[in-house]
């Protein structure tokens, strides 16, 4: 198989026939042999009803994984590779935002450079707030100077991989996963292709703010212990203030006979020297709580159900 098509949907029952649809004229005008890995992420409308619509009259081979409840896109992505079989294995949204005339750009880009592992489709130009702009340019400014490993700006999981970086990445089965640390991660040459997303085929974005936020804090802690550092900074520079706030208040005492000062100043400096403390407390705890759930060994998913058409109907014959 050419190319294995991965497409992780969460309540996508708008889009997913239309994106099939679109994938099929798409691939077989340009000459790809392909077959498509769907994964239910615990939709709760139609989504898995029409997954299995479309396996059921598809030519085409098409996988679907139906979890049994919602797992997460980082999950439905890890699952999808399991499943992917092809040369090359590409990743895109079931909501119609990426276009698979991009996808066939990947490929075609893929065959023609044979030492390129990875072609990552680049979104220069994004329609959002200007808060929102402004928090992802600061993200990637600070996970870039701490962490290890780079991060592009405006480079999503909508990228094609050989069948090498699959395995490399599918070596990597940590249970908090955040795939652009782990495409970093794992190395590999990679070709960045500029690309415009389309408008949502139907339904609503899954991410709102606090997602972001939280996915964000998920890619800083899962790929640098920067906040662990900051932390150490900062009890060594109010331990040196204290110390020397301490002479200073010792010499006045002595040489001056003056008295420490009032209850506003002990009751700021007590309120923030707690502060900084239980936020040190919460930093070290999302780092102690990954750990312990790492310790568990539960598994990334849980699958109720995986179906194969091609499969299906080999054992009907």
């Amino acid at each position: 198989m050419k190319l294995s098509v991965i497409i992780p949907c969460y309540n996508e029952e708008e889009t997913v026939a239309s994106l099939f649809s679109e994938m099929c004229e798409v691939f077989s005008s340009r000459g790809i042999e392909f077959n498509a890995v769907f994964v239910d992420d615990g939709s709760k409308d139609s989504t898995a009803q029409k997954l299995s619509e479309i396996a059921s009259k598809s030519d085409h081979q098409v996988k679907v994984v139906y979890f049994s409840r919602n797992f997460g896109k980082e999950a439905a992505i890890y699952a999808g590779l399991q499943q992917a079989d092809g040369e090359y294995t590409a990743i895109m949204d079931g909501d119609m935002q990426h276009p698979p005339a991009v996808v066939a750009d990947m490929v075609d880009y893929l065959d023609s450079h044979p030492d390129t592992d990875c072609v990552t489709a680049v979104q220069n130009q994004r329609i959002e707030g200007c808060v929102l702009s402004f928090f992802k340019r600061s993200f990637y400014k600070i996970i870039n100077r701490a962490a290890s490993v780079e991060f592009v700006s405006g480079a999503s999981d909508f990228r094609v991989f050989r069948r090498a970086m699959v395995d490399a990445i599918l070596s990597i089965s940590e249970y908090y996963r955040f795939s652009k640390g782990i495409f970093s991660y794992v190395g590999f040459n990679t070709h960045y292709m500029p690309y415009i997303a389309r408008e949502r085929g139907g339904g609503k974005t899954k991410w709102s703010f606090g997602k972001l936020f939280r996915y964000a804090m998920d890619g800083i802690i899962g790929y640098t212990t920067a906040p662990l550092k900051f932390l150490s900074l900062v009890g060594t520079l109010m331990s040196i203030a204290s110390f020397i706030y301490l002479i200073f208040i010792v010499i006045k005492r002595l040489a001056f006979g003056d008295s420490v000062a009032g209850f506003a100043t002990l009751a700021s400096l007590i309120l923030l020297l707690g502060g900084i403390q239980l936020l040190g407390l919460g930093i070290i705890g999302e780092y102690v709580g990954r750990n312990y759930v790492e310790t568990k060994k539960r598994p990334i998913y849980i699958a109720r159900k995986i179906t194969d058409n091609r499969q299906n109907k080999k054992d009907s014959e």
